[in-house]
């Protein structure tokens, strides 16, 4: 069995204080993890931190830029080796073909009136992130198209498992100390099965 992780941000961007004027949620933005501490992060979002309109598939630096001071929400999600696989290669797929893919911003807009617009080979975040889960087995659990999930719809997922919550800054510090300890504390237990909250 394998471990993905589902990462919702709340970043403070403009756009995402738009959005947040409309959803009233905590986390507006979606990424997909493959490791516990958080390298290997992709998404459809901005391709340069200061320009919320160039955007399309990236592969997320989370240890700075926008995401220096974000509020996040970390899920896990136990799946099998081939799924883990599926997953994996899907990136793989799209990372190699990342020219012909772009960010789905006129669907993102029709999310807010509830309409659908899936359009080839173009995403947003939690559409992305969806659909990646959905293609692998990993169910959300939610009777609307993929390109109509929210970030917030994710989260409702049977399949996850809230693991952390607080700022991402926060996260790293704990992640980034000396593993091989953390491996022989009740802490990193209870860390890695238990809802944690920074304040």
């Amino acid at each position: 069995m394998r471990k993905i992780y589902v990462l919702l941000t709340d970043t403070g961007t403009v756009l995402t204080k738009i959005i947040k004027l409309y959803t009233k949620k905590p986390h507006n933005h979606a990424s997909i993890a493959l490791d516990d501490q958080l390298w290997d992060v992709y998404s459809f979002g901005r391709k340069r931190p200061r320009n919320p309109f160039l955007a399309g598939f990236v592969r997320e630096n989370i240890r700075g830029g926008i995401f220096r001071n974000a509020d996040c929400a970390i899920y896990c999600c136990t799946i099998s080796e081939k799924q883990y696989d599926k997953i994996c290669q899907k990136i793989d797929e799209i990372e190699k073909n990342k020219g012909e893919y772009r960010y789905n911003l006129l669907g993102l807009f029709a999310v807010l009136f509830n309409l659908e617009l899936d359009r080839k080979n173009a995403f947003f975040c939690s559409h992305f992130v969806a659909a990646l889960l959905e293609e692998s087995g990993v169910k959300i659990n939610k009777q609307k198209p993929l390109s109509l999930v929210t970030p917030d719809d994710i989260k409702e997922s049977s399949s996850l498992e809230l693991m952390y919550e607080g700022k991402l800054s926060a996260y790293f510090a704990v992640t980034n100390r000396d593993m091989n300890e953390l491996a022989h504390s009740s802490y990193y237990r209870d860390f890695s099965t238990d809802r944690v909250e920074v304040i």
